[in-house]
């Protein structure tokens, strides 16, 4: 057992509750922050259902991204840092600001506290947003050289989480003393929901199982939780990935009537509402134009999202479970916990 601390940001988030799991089962004492200690039950009991009873060997601190209090406390001793809390879409977002300051003015704010609180090394949760969006379109994979083109349609949780990363990025160049960064930058993240609190990503496999009408011609890459957490781990602990960022993808990118197609195949019964059908583009817009969600989606109708994680695993030795199993361990953990509506 290790007794190196390592602190997660964002403890009621679905990946940071994976990389909780991924921390404990590695041996490492973990202190999370949350918004509310009201919430600890929760996590602790979601944390069981993946298959840990975390007991002492976890600790809860509440802070705000928002505000300064709390930080140097929540730092204190860590050797790691594993920061994924960021604003996620609420609805409340009225101005692009919204989303922009609060990631922005977070990574910073973690990255200060756990500067001066003497941690090693910082492995930071970006996205695939801050890769891929806003280029015309390319006829290679994305890779981690790549940066999202804000001169191009971004939507604002993409914008933020692009400016958030390079804020982070600028922040250890310029300030950091000898604070070391890491960056993993998942695709879709599926796998296993582990309380009725998940992801978008998974709301768009329970979506798909809860009879939506067909699939907007949208593309995009996969990855399972597990592996993401995986890759956090590796990217903590190699020296090879001090200063690197890390796209995390299962292969190749699939379209969303395939990976329907998918549940259709090896879901049975659970499936039976599943539809393969590709709703055309004209039809995606029309509904747009009255509903801020479905126009985030437009940017992206045709439009090849293909990315490589060939980096991490060259240089970090990562092997992720296939895309299949990713959409199939979403979809299986919706039913196991009774969160799809009833036939």
């Amino acid at each position: 057992m290790s007794e190196e601390m390592v602190l997660v940001t964002g403890g009621t988030g679905f990946i940071a509750q994976h990389c909780i799991l991924a921390l404990l089962d590695a041996g490492y004492l973990v202190r999370t922050t949350v918004r509310s200690l009201a919430r600890e039950a929760e996590v602790r009991s979601n944390l069981k259902v993946g298959g840990v009873d975390a007991e002492d060997r976890l600790s809860f601190v509440a802070v705000d991204l928002t505000a300064d209090r709390g930080w140097t406390e929540a730092a204190d001793g860590c050797t790691y840092v594993q920061h994924g809390a960021s604003p996620t879409p609420s609805g409340n977002q009225v101005r692009e600001e919204d989303w922009v300051k609060p990631a922005v003015e977070g990574n910073l704010r973690v990255l200060r506290a756990a500067r001066d609180a003497g941690v090693k090394r910082v492995v930071l949760t970006s996205a695939f947003g801050a890769i891929g969006v806003g280029h015309r379109p390319l006829k290679r994979p994305f890779n981690e050289l790549d940066w999202s083109d804000l001169s191009g349609d971004v939507a604002p949780y993409q914008r933020s989480k692009t400016l958030a990363e390079r804020a982070a990025w600028d922040f250890v160049a310029r300030e950091g003393g000898g604070l070391e960064l890491s960056a993993v930058n998942p695709t879709t993240v599926l796998g296993p929901a582990l309380g009725s609190d998940y992801s978008h990503s998974i709301r768009l496999i329970k979506n798909m199982m809860d009879g939506q009408p067909g699939c907007p011609k949208v593309n995009t890459c996969v990855v399972d939780v597990r592996d993401v957490a995986d890759l956090h781990l590796r990217a903590m602990t190699s020296s090879a990935a001090r200063g690197e960022r890390f796209l995390a993808a299962a292969g190749e990118s699939m379209w969303l009537a395939e990976i329907a197609k998918v549940l259709r195949q090896c879901m049975g019964a659970a499936a039976s509402k599943v539809s393969t059908r590709v709703l055309p583009n004209w039809f995606i817009r029309l509904i747009a134009i009255g509903n801020p969600a479905m126009r985030q989606i437009v940017p992206h109708l045709g439009v090849n999202m293909n990315a490589t994680a060939e980096k991490a695993r060259q240089l970090l030795g990562w092997a992720p479970r296939s895309r299949e199993e990713a959409i199939l361990a979403a979809a299986e953990s919706l039913v196991g916990l009774g969160l799809l509506k009833a036939p």
